[in-house]
């Protein structure tokens, strides 16, 4: 292990959340104004995630007053207090670019379930949990 990959590893936060393109995102980022430091809260769409290890960062969207507004963070950066993720979004592509020219209803992403609530293959094996509870009755009988 060489030099420049040890004081990357020291750098690194130990808690980063899996962050992929569709999610909603609170990013607490610590502002300096003047003399003061305060955090400030910016919520909003992650439109990409880019780079690895150190360099990697990622770009959140939001709209305000009909205005939209881009930033990029990065994830281990000794300004951001802390990253939440409010939901995670279903989408194909690893830019959302496209979401740029859309507007309301229009800009909206679908949620992505995990484990596949809802699906078929969880209705399948609930109606086999059931059947063997069926069966397992019958044999007490």
């Amino acid at each position: 292990m060489n030099i420049i990959d040890q004081l990357e590893r020291e750098q690194q936060k130990e808690e980063v959340p899996d962050l992929r393109p569709g999610d909603t995102v609170r990013v607490h980022a610590k502002v300096v104004e003047g003399t003061r430091e305060r955090i400030q809260v910016f919520e909003g769409i992650v439109i990409r995630v880019t780079g690895g290890g150190l360099r990697r960062n990622f770009t959140v969207r939001r709209v305000t007053h009909g205005v939209g507004v881009e930033r990029t963070f990065l994830v281990h950066s000794p300004r951001i207090d802390r990253i939440e993720v409010v939901r995670h979004g279903e989408v194909r592509q690893a830019r959302l670019y496209y979401l740029r020219g859309k507007v309301g209803k229009d800009a909206r992403i679908r949620e992505r379930r995990e484990g596949g609530a809802g699906s078929r293959a969880q209705a399948l094996a609930q109606r086999a949990a059931r059947a063997t509870a069926a069966t397992d009755e019958e044999e007490e009988t």
